[in-house]
């Protein structure tokens, strides 16, 4: 209710719990009435010929059960909340029960964290305990987008080769985690032709070992060192301060198909890796940094 700013949806609440609590307690006070001894009365429905329904009071310990469900849910509404945006005199909300948890979890594993926290991230990796608890970290908040076996998908990098798009050294790591990627890759469909961009998406295609026309690739090299080589540089090679992709090393983050890289050409890609610092804190992201960095340094974390 909280987000609610117009006061409307707040008396809508309101009214509509106490009605409905007003409505039950009318329920059971008309069907309180006491009927004369002996009389016998009957709703009127009938079915199958003779089948017909008794119009009986309840039992007196069922509306007294619903009399304590009542009572029950004003003492609860006093208490918690549920009338709109009224808290509750306990003061109490899942967002507050929630953050105390994590604050009691926090105080419970700070120490081991800390321990970690000291030492090397390289050393970190080596540790199998660490490694444990990175993992576990980043099956929770990275497996989403990476998989739980972590060789991503198309769009999502793979974290187990050694094709870096922002630098595979732990800092590096450490600070794509913490602060999260925007990579952008701008359209060209406005600046090439349909020529230009076949050319260059054979060209671009060609520096990992695909095949290609040689027509179109010597005049999309051209091409290249135009619109192209100010991000990936004139060898291709990538540069990692801006996260573009090395085109020599037959990794493909979208696909290798001439279809996909002429998409890509055109239209450009936008690519958001989103920061985790604020949610996991400096500790948590240096256990799952080293966790990443061991998943292409093997040799390294063991």
């Amino acid at each position: 209710m909280s987000d609610f700013i117009n006061d409307f949806w707040n008396i809508y609440v309101v009214v509509l719990v106490i009605a409905s609590l007003l409505f039950c307690a009318f329920i059971i006070l008309s069907n309180k009435g006491a009927r004369p001894s002996g009389t016998v009365e009957l709703h009127g429905h009938q079915w199958d010929e003779t089948l017909a329904e008794w119009n009986n009071p309840l039992p007196r310990w069922w509306v007294w059960l619903f009399w304590i469900t009542i009572v029950f849910a004003i003492v609860y509404l006093i208490a918690y909340p549920g009338l709109g945006r009224f808290g509750g005199k306990l003061d109490w909300s899942s967002a507050n029960a929630y953050s105390k948890e994590v604050k009691d979890a926090d105080a419970k594993v700070a120490p081991l964290f800390e321990r970690y926290a000291k030492m090397d991230l390289k050393q970190v990796a080596a540790d199998p305990d660490a490694r444990a608890m990175g993992e576990r970290l980043y099956l929770n908040n990275c497996a989403q987008c990476h998989g739980t076996d972590a060789r991503g998908s198309r769009g999502f990098p793979n974290l187990t080769d050694a094709d870096w798009l922002y630098g595979g050294e732990p800092e590096a790591i450490k600070t794509t985690i913490t602060g999260g990627r925007n990579a952008m890759m701008p359209p060209f469909a406005a600046t090439l032709d349909g020529e230009q961009v076949r050319d260059v998406v054979q060209y671009v295609r060609s520096l990992s070992g695909l095949t290609g026309d040689n027509m179109r690739i010597q005049r999309g090299k051209d091409v290249f060192a135009t619109n192209c080589a100010a991000c990936h540089g004139a060898d291709a090679h990538g540069n990692q301060i801006v996260g573009a992709p090395n085109l020599t090393d037959g990794v493909w983050l979208y696909g290798s198909t001439e279809a996909i890289v002429t998409q890509t050409v055109s239209r450009g890609r936008n690519g958001h890796m989103p920061a985790h610092g604020e949610l996991l804190g400096d500790n948590k992201v240096h256990l799952v940094a080293a966790y990443v960095w061991g998943l292409s340094n093997t040799t390294a974390a063991k």
